[in-house]
């Protein structure tokens, strides 16, 4: 027959810690817990916002923030790819002055497009700032819906179209002073 032999748990810090205790707090802390782990948002790579949706969501507010990175990366790509390859062509310096000046036409234009970009990168850098901010998708100006068509053909407008041509009116002005 094997022989059973009985081991002594220290159990001292154990009790200590049982003895004390606390009372229960009340629900405004479990409120707080469940606001701060808010799981996030996944969405698949068709999904496209609906106006049955509330508007500016946190499906909207994933679906623009991937559309804007997506964007962002593409013109990234596209400029570094622009300027390597227009490195290249500066080693090619024809006698003809007439090749001379349509090349440095095309260096200004290729230049002029990469800077136009450069700026849509710093649009979107701003854009991605609103959707933290949660003010995305809201009027700068009237604080208004821009709507969901507008920013699925511009994620990075700023303004509801009535504003927009407000602006524009205002730059017209102030250029033909």
């Amino acid at each position: 027959m094997p022989k059973v032999t009985k081991t002594k748990k220290k159990v001292t810090k154990v009790k200590s810690k049982e003895t004390k205790k606390t009372p229960k707090k009340t629900t405004k802390p479990v409120a707080k817990a469940k606001e701060t782990s808010k799981a996030p948002v996944k969405i698949s790579k068709t999904y496209i916002p609906k106006d049955t949706e509330k508007y500016m969501c946190e499906k909207h507010k994933v679906y623009f923030r991937m559309k804007l990175q997506e964007w962002k990366k593409e013109l990234v790509k596209s400029n570094n790819e622009a300027l390597y390859y227009g490195s290249m062509d500066d080693n090619s310096i024809s006698a003809d002055i007439v090749d001379q000046a349509s090349s440095y036409t095309d260096k200004n234009v290729e230049m002029k497009a990469i800077n136009r970009q450069i700026k849509l990168i710093s649009e979107i850098d701003k854009a991605l700032m609103r959707i933290k901010d949660d003010t995305y998708g809201y009027c700068l100006d009237t604080a208004e819906p821009i709507g969901l068509k507008r920013l699925m053909a511009r994620p990075v407008a700023k303004y509801t179209i009535a504003a927009q041509e407000k602006h524009e009116k205002e730059e017209k002005v102030h250029v033909d002073d």
